[in-house]
């Protein structure tokens, strides 16, 4: 079988030995053309780390990139521009790859021309003892499609059929490379904090160019969520986080959606994360109550802001600041 190539790349922040695990695991893999791309935004590592990526990147095992920032779409925008592959695979820096995890992604590509991007399983540890592990679904529910309120019915965890899906686990997602090359798509970098919904905004988009995004359960891996390090550059109880939480969730609706859609979507975010109804089901609590809908309501205005401001530029910093240090080092070079 002529297997197209593929570029894993991981971005990480503050990983130790969970990356490199992660790392080890994408280098055992038995595929016969892939490159690997680390993007550390990690300031200092331990020694141990240190000497491992050192070997790594002179061995020309993998692509190591250091950056003096931290953004998780910067970080993928940064790496699909120095990429080679016809597949570019996302990971995240705390995960487990069974063997023939490549294949598995890769094969939908050449089995389905239709299709743009693959959505893998999540075996992820924390949702999964939600439901004691033994939950399993065949269909999603046609919610699940519903870009109104998708969010509630997207279930990549629990779900073992094979089916077409409105978006993506950032931990576990393969795009085809026309998707960014020819259509110009890119995670947009005004999604802050953990970043959350980057992923499904870029997925939106993606299915404007009339490309598919497919769910593969056998293209699973394991999460391991670990509670310090990748997108935790902020703590979750800090009020900074809270407020990305819902600037993050405002900005994919007001970007993406119709009027109408905004709305569900918007109510069923009150509904479920300041009220705390299921699947949310936080503390009923008047004061903790009121606490969310405060940042509920800064995450809108800081969102609109987001937007007002993007009026004069598109708001892809880091992806900028990269595009003139090019420009510049070439431009040294032609001296």
């Amino acid at each position: 079988m002529n297997w197209p190539s593929i570029s894993v790349i991981v971005p990480t922040y503050n990983r130790e030995k969970a990356l490199r695990d992660t790392i080890a695991d994408v280098l055992n893999q038995d595929y016969p053309d892939f490159e690997v791309l680390v993007v550390d935004q990690t300031p200092t590592h331990e020694p141990e780390t240190q000497a491992y990526l050192e070997q790594l990147s002179t061995s020309e095992k993998i692509r190591w990139f250091r950056v003096n920032w931290a953004s998780l779409p910067g970080a993928r925008n940064y790496a699909v521009r120095r990429s080679h592959g016809e597949i570019i695979l996302f990971l995240d820096d705390d995960v487990q790859l069974p063997p023939g995890f490549f294949q598995t992604h890769a094969k939908n590509y050449l089995d389905k021309p239709e299709v743009g991007a693959i959505a893998g399983r999540v075996f992820d540890r924390m949702k999964l003892s939600d439901s004691g592990g033994d939950l399993q679904i065949e269909a999603l529910p046609a919610e699940a499609m519903d870009p109104g309120i998708a969010w509630y019915y997207i279930d990549l965890v629990h779900t073992i059929k094979p089916q077409e899906v409105l978006s993506v686990r950032g931990c576990n997602m393969s795009f085809r490379r026309d998707i960014f090359h020819q259509y110009g798509l890119h995670f947009d970098e005004r999604f802050k904090g953990s970043a959350v919904r980057e992923e499904s905004d870029f997925c939106l988009r993606l299915r404007q160019t009339g490309y598919k995004i497919w769910y593969d359960p056998e293209a699973h891996l394991i999460h391991l969520g670990e509670q310090t390090g990748g997108c935790h550059d902020i703590s979750t109880r800090s009020v900074q986080y809270q407020i990305t939480f819902y600037h993050n969730h405002f900005l994919m609706g007001l970007k993406n959606l119709t009027p109408t859609q905004c709305l569900r979507f918007f109510a069923r975010l009150f509904d479920c994360h300041v009220l705390g109804h299921p699947p949310c089901n936080k503390s009923g609590s008047p004061i903790k109550t009121l606490v969310r809908g405060w940042f509920y309501t800064l995450g809108f205005l800081n969102a609109c802001f987001t937007l007002l401001q993007s009026t004069l530029g598109d708001g892809q910093v880091y992806s900028q600041q990269d595009e003139l240090t090019q420009t510049q080092q070439q431009f040294a070079v032609s001296k």
